[in-house]
């Protein structure tokens, strides 16, 4: 897995960055970096974060985070019995993560994906958080998602959810 000290750094988006040549073979999220994501993050909508190629600034990737809640009866029995009664908790959405396909193989969504859980964490320290929610658009994405621990909630089998307790571990 590359490392940021290999050329890559993860930073908050901003105009600085490369991003029109952005392509990762979805169009929607083509489209989100180039036209959207900056004026997300003006309106505090999603916050987006770019992985850049440290020399050209160009965007190799990125994700976005926002706060969110989840219902209950959402989340699998074993869990919920472990939770407060509350109708809805504290997540974090991991709303979207692309990687651009000239960087195809070389375990940057791997590298996002830990980056942005590593970010949860750390943000869930000062305003609640008790997983990570993300959509995975397609059955590509839900394996992706699955294979790195992330649980399915009921309903929705393409909606994964990985507890802020399996992220805490994955960085003790």
């Amino acid at each position: 897995m590359p490392a940021a000290g290999a050329g890559y750094r993860i930073e908050p988006l901003d105009r600085g960055h490369e991003r029109r040549s952005f392509n990762c073979g979805a169009p929607a999220l083509d489209r989100y970096l180039q036209q959207q994501a900056r004026q997300d993050a003006q309106r505090h909508i999603a916050a987006p974060f770019v992985l850049v190629d440290s020399v050209t600034t160009r965007v190799l990737g990125y994700y976005t985070l926002s706060a969110s809640a989840l219902a209950l009866d959402a989340l699998p029995p074993e869990v919920v019995q472990k939770l407060p009664r509350y109708p809805q908790l504290p997540v974090t959405l991991l709303g979207r993560l692309a990687g651009d396909r000239s960087a195809k193989g070389q375990g940057l969504g791997e590298f996002l994906l830990l980056d942005a859980l590593h970010r949860s964490l750390q943000t869930a320290a000062t305003i609640a958080s008790m997983a990570v929610v993300v959509d995975a658009k397609d059955d590509a994405a839900a394996r992706f998602y699955a294979h790195m621990n992330f649980l399915a909630l009921q309903a929705q089998p393409t909606r994964l959810f990985l507890p802020m307790q399996s992220i805490a571990a994955l960085f003790d």
